[in-house]
């Protein structure tokens, strides 16, 4: 793993903690949420203030999530929203921290100058037995305050404050007044600077969680149904009529088409579908080579298609490339459309999530499941699971893997994501089915409007004169 992690494919992104005050502010609030403490005087945390090297120390990766249903959370700067969610154990869970933090995020930055804030992402279940536990997550609330409980004095102030405003005689009660003045200095003004973070509401609707051997969620499609890439038997008693292993081509597809899921890269609108799908060809033809024991010499353009002609000579292509090389034929010089349907191994490898849906990314991760070889997609959308495969992979497909994704990857990765995946104003950020009123309709119309203003000002066009 050491060449992703110098390529910052790995652990890229993470917060770095160094500062004798934050980590006394960081053992305050593990010990407030876990009873323990760190010895480390330097280590990263990713937006949920986990640290591998504290889990680590610990020998427990799970330190912040026991359970793996209660996400707890540890908040010492506002720039962890930009960091990643490492063991993650629901999709939703980085997207609802990522909406708290950027709704919040004045009130965070003046609470975290002082004190970390601790908090947990909390909901109805409080361990994982069977996967109606896990069903039965529908909603999710954040719960937070700093570690001396300065949200908890401050809404206690902003009560004293309305019981000294209103009721009858309170302004010649010294006891109260003396007590709103010890707790403002505490809280400081909260009339001018709330600090109450509320207790936000998320619903998850359709999720991926790594329970029981990763579990897809699609309760809110118009057919609901359970994908799995564990044991299947292990979703017995889910009241659900479809199930589907990730074996289960056929029904797989079936349940994508029918709930208008997935779109063909090719015909996809605004991107070049077939230079993608040579680059999938390009990973397939990677992946056949190191496993014949062939060397990719310079890992060039004409080095890679001179071994393709060799493989395609002794038959040593796989079936997924020849029917990505009948598209990409299609698409630059016309003829009959090839015909591949959900049998044939380059299916998935077509296929994208519709850009305009609400659960895009959750649907490209399927995909990234369903095609593998795609290392890149694999990668972008599904890090654990690339992580795991790139684990087996030989020595020579890593260094490949590795030396493309930061060249072709890393140096740009939001257009990246645009390119193969569509725009990311057409989506939600991260988790689209973590959703709560802050995402409504009302809001996305407000955006409109403001962008109409900015381009023809508030009092609509004014033409011109001729």
């Amino acid at each position: 793993m050491k060449r992703l992690i110098k390529r910052g494919l790995m652990f890229g992104n993470l917060i770095r903690v160094d500062s004798p005050a934050l980590i006394a502010r960081y053992n305050r609030a593990l010990e407030k949420l876990s009873g323990r403490t760190t010895t480390l005087t330097e280590f990263h945390i990713d937006i949920s203030g986990f640290s591998p090297e504290v889990g680590e120390e610990f020998g427990d990766d799970a330190y912040l999530n026991p359970g793996g249903c209660n996400r707890q959370f540890i908040i010492l700067t506002v720039d962890q929203k930009k960091a990643p969610l490492l063991n993650a154990s629901f999709s939703t869970s980085r997207g609802i921290l990522k909406q708290f933090m950027a709704q919040h995020e004045a009130k965070l930055f003046a609470l975290t100058a002082h004190d970390a804030v601790a908090g947990e992402l909390e909901n109805s279940v409080y361990a994982v037995g069977e996967m109606r536990d896990v069903l039965a997550i529908r909603k999710i609330s954040v719960v937070a305050d700093t570690t001396q409980s300065h949200v908890a004095n401050a809404r206690k102030l902003a009560e004293k404050i309305d019981h000294f405003q209103t009721a009858e005689g309170a302004w010649y009660d010294d006891q109260l007044i003396d007590e709103m003045i010890d707790l403002a200095r505490e809280t400081g003004d909260v009339t001018r600077v709330p600090v109450d973070l509320g207790t936000p509401t998320y619903e998850q609707g359709n999720f991926w969680t790594s329970h029981f051997g990763g579990v897809y969620v699609f309760r809110d499609a118009e057919t609901p149904a359970l994908i799995t890439a564990g044991d299947r038997t292990q979703l017995k008693g889910a009241p659900f009529d479809r199930f589907y292993d990730l074996d289960d081509v056929n029904g797989i597809a079936s349940f994508l088409k029918k709930n208008d899921l997935v779109e063909p890269v090719i015909k996809a609108r605004g991107v070049d579908g077939a230079r993608i799908l040579r680059q999938k060809m390009q990973f397939m033809l990677v992946d056949a080579a190191t496993n014949a024991g062939m060397d990719l010499g310079d890992m060039s353009h004409r080095t890679l298609r001179r071994i393709a002609n060799r493989l395609a000579q002794s038959r040593g292509l796989p079936e997924a490339f020849r029917g990505l090389a009948a598209m990409v034929r299609w698409a630059e010089a016309g003829g009959k459309w090839p015909r591949i349907d959900s049998r044939h191994p380059s299916y998935f490898y077509t296929l994208r999530a519709r850009p305009d849906h609400p659960d895009r990314d959750l649907i490209n991760q399927l995909l990234s499941e369903l095609a593998p070889m795609d290392v890149r997609q694999l990668f972008i959308c599904h890090k654990q699971a690339f992580y795991g495969a790139y684990a087996t992979w030989p020595d020579e497909k890593r260094e490949f893997v590795a030396e493309f994704l930061h060249r072709d990857y890393m140096a740009n990765k939001a257009g990246a994501r645009e390119r193969l995946f569509g725009g990311e104003k057409t989506a939600l950020a991260e988790s689209p089915s973590a959703r709560n009123p802050w995402n409504s309709v009302k809001q996305d119309q407000e955006a409109l409007r403001e962008k109409l203003i900015d381009v023809v000002g508030p009092w609509g066009a004014i033409g011109r004169r001729r």
